[in-house]
């Protein structure tokens, strides 16, 4: 089918996920710690939102954001894990072309809006930082919502481009993509088409998601440090930069492991595969932890959202 030199894309009906090339016996500890990171990310991302709805005092935009940025990594892990896990345990190891469509169409989205979220946030502390008087009036909630919003229409219009691009190609050299979720730089290599537009446009659409959202990132940061600096107090200091620190571990997180699978050699396709892991199911499982353990405010909504539990559950009890 796929293997054919003179088929073509509408003729392939499914791909093969090759996934991590180790040995049949590792596959066993391979699920379970998938299995394990996506349980984390699942009720780290689940109890920040729980938290974030239900607590007045996180009702800010900061949480607000936060509360989109735990929904987004919930999502894209769910495009990415269970298929992973599934494919563990079977010996076909396919995905149907739709649902290769769909998962990159899916992971596109949601990783794109959440690299615009990061710069939503970004601005956010600058504005609490820099203009704290101004914050609630400049901050208001038709603003968030149309910053949320936006993030999310920027994030779809680059995934159908980015979909529509790839899935025009012409698959007639091999049906079996050496990843563990369809992505667009494995999609190539099994690809018989001229890539040189592809590779052009899928270069511009980056070159406009990354560039803007990092510098919005950096100068957000540049303005904060100033103001942080002119703080005389220490005490004063630490507790802004307390505020921001979590925001920097995400970004990090998250750009570093981009940066580097996209820097990979492709003759290294299993770094490429370890990059990937940690950008798709290690960053949304870090993100509830780096924020609860670093942020003052989710530590206390949740230590007193326990011990409401822990109350209720005694008195039922009795």
């Amino acid at each position: 089918m796929g293997d054919r030199g003179t088929s073509n894309h509408s003729e392939v009906t499914d791909f093969i996920l090759v996934g991590f090339r180790v040995h049949a016996e590792l596959h066993i500890l391979l699920f379970l710690l998938f299995l394990l990171i996506y349980t984390m990310i699942l009720l780290g991302n689940i109890g920040m939102m729980v938290i974030i709805m239900t607590d007045p005092r996180l009702n800010t935009p900061m949480y607000f954001f936060l509360g989109n940025l735990s929904f987004i990594d919930l999502f894209y892990s769910s495009v990415i894990a269970p298929k992973a896990m599934i494919n563990f345990w079977s010996e076909s190891k396919s995905i149907s072309f739709a649902g290769c469509v769909t998962q990159l169409f899916l992971f596109a989205l949601f990783i794109v809006t959440e690299g615009f979220l990061l710069a939503v946030m970004a601005y956010d502390r600058f504005i609490a930082i820099c203009n704290p008087l101004l914050y609630s009036v400049q901050m208001s909630a038709h603003l968030c919502v149309q910053l949320v919003a936006g993030s999310y229409f920027c994030g779809c219009i680059s995934s159908v481009l980015q979909t529509s691009m790839t899935f025009t190609l012409s698959f007639c050299a091999s049906r079996t993509i050496d990843h563990f979720y369809c992505d667009d730089r494995p999609l190539q290599k099994i690809s018989c088409s001229d890539l040189y537009i592809h590779k052009t446009v899928s270069f511009f659409l980056c070159s406009i998601i990354i560039l803007p959202t990092i510098i919005v990132i950096i100068v957000s940061y540049i303005y904060i440090v100033s103001t942080v600096l002119k703080i005389r107090s220490t005490e004063g200091r630490k507790k802004v930069f307390s505020t921001c620190s979590s925001h920097l571990g995400v970004v990090s997180v998250l750009y570093g492991a981009v940066f580097f699978m996209y820097l990979t050699p492709d003759t290294f396709p299993e770094l490429s595969k370890v990059a990937s892991l940690c950008y798709t199911l290690v960053t949304p499982m870090l993100n509830p932890l780096i924020y609860s353990l670093r942020n003052k405010d989710v530590k206390e909504a949740l230590r007193k959202s326990l011990e409401k539990r822990y109350f209720n559950s005694i008195f039922t009890a009795m």
